[in-house]
């Protein structure tokens, strides 16, 4: 190649063939969002603190398993909806447990899943607080009321829960103790479990609805909604599942309760 053809071609080629720093898709900036969370094959899934508002790039990772602080506070308000309306249906069955012994151990079996899936999201938020992640450090703690209660409510929740359980593999008429303590666990964790979801209540609002244009919507933007409703719908038909699976051990308390009820 001549000298003259060789200075054409370097008059030719850009002098700076890099995009200028700070343009959409420089790979040269090494800024991130604080409330930014990394899914599956390095989508990122940006949280707007406090608002529950998140855009998502990244495709069906993000939305399966995105969220940050927004995400788990909405799965932990869904599934204190669904609490509520499982625990207003078993407080009808008390009213006449004799003869509504068969679907006060049903939803009483239901409830299991739910319960788990709650302490798990509210487990999740207090490891990642107390284990100084930022973004959960930033967002804050729960209300000290609620952090005190929520002891009592697992304890209750478990000791509530495992009775119920072996009571059901247990003779009616060879279970007083365990009764006894099943009514106990059972006072205590219906009313802190009440009290500590009625605390919540106001943030469910601020969870779910949004202020637009002056209307108040839901808010759809929130990244995880797909994994959310999994676990959701997940709890759910795993408790009916396991409540079909022992209905067969409801007649003996069926016909102890009809019995007395009868008498």
């Amino acid at each position: 190649m001549s000298a003259n053809q060789q200075t054409r071609l370097r008059r030719d080629l850009p002098s700076d063939p890099s995009p200028p720093p700070g343009e959409s898709g420089s790979l040269g900036s090494d800024k991130r969002d604080p409330h930014a969370t990394t899914g599956p094959a390095g989508s990122t899934n940006r949280m707007v603190s406090g608002t529950g508002v998140a855009s998502v790039a990244g495709g069906t990772g993000g939305s399966l398993v995105g969220g940050g602080t927004s995400g788990n506070e909405r799965l932990t308000a869904a599934t204190g909806v669904l609490l509520i309306v499982l625990l207003a249906a078993l407080g009808v069955t008390i009213l006449r447990i004799g003869p509504l012994i068969s679907p006060h151990l049903f939803i009483g079996l239901m409830l299991i899943p739910p319960v788990a899936l709650k302490m798990g999201s509210t487990g999740y938020r207090f490891m990642r607080y107390y284990t100084a992640n930022a973004v959960y450090r930033e967002r804050g703690a729960p209300p000290l009321a609620l952090r005190l209660m929520a002891p009592i409510v697992v304890a209750s929740s478990v000791a509530v829960l495992a009775s119920g359980v072996a009571l059901l593999f247990a003779s009616p008429t060879s279970s007083g103790t365990l009764r006894t303590l099943h009514k106990a666990s059972f006072i205590a964790w219906i009313a802190f479990t009440a009290l500590h979801i009625l605390c919540h209540l106001p943030d469910i609002q601020k969870t779910f609805l949004t202020k637009r244009e002056g209307r108040v919507e839901y808010n759809e933007l929130a990244a995880g909604r797909t994994g959310r409703t999994i676990s959701l719908v997940g709890a759910l038909v795993a408790g009916v599942v396991l409540a079909i699976v022992l209905v067969p051990h409801f007649g003996a308390w069926s016909h102890f309760e009809a019995f007395h009820h009868h008498h």
